[in-house]
């Protein structure tokens, strides 16, 4: 993102302190951590029963890769509106892994320790969209 160009700043994921531009949706912190939480899904599911692939682990790891990629193509956007609406439909493929890691759970294909890691990771994801969202659609 350059500065000063009247497009949505991204900013809110790097430190205050910090004098780092964010020049790409790379530097985000959210797409950053949506992309671990990717290769936690993708990781996870190794573990699941064959029967399972093209059922739970598909839908796991569709939802699970759509975040980091919905943050991206919004930040690629030119405007406020088309990056807010990328980030909702991020957060809505976010709660769609949650509830596919926790049927997962209930199915006993993996073990708590394992949940609550990747919950805890979507949770911050979570706060950190919402708290994006926010800051853009207060200037729209």
């Amino acid at each position: 993102m350059i500065e000063g160009d009247g497009r949505h700043s991204g900013a809110t994921e790097v430190s205050r302190n910090s004098r780092w531009k964010i020049q790409s949706h790379r530097d985000l912190l959210v797409w950053q951590k949506a992309m671990d939480l990717t290769v936690l899904v993708y990781r996870m599911t190794q573990r699941f029963p064959n029967t399972e692939t093209y059922r739970l682990v598909s839908q796991m790891t569709r939802s699970a890769a759509s975040v980091p990629a919905n943050i991206a193509e919004g930040h690629a956007r030119g405007t406020k509106r088309d990056y807010s609406h990328l980030l909702s439909i991020a957060k809505g493929s976010l709660m769609e892994t949650e509830t596919y890691v926790m049927l997962s759970e209930r199915l006993n294909y993996v073990e708590q320790p394992d949940v609550r890691a990747v919950l805890a990771l979507i949770t911050e994801i979570s706060k950190m969209i919402t708290a994006i969202r926010g800051k853009l659609t207060e200037k729209l």
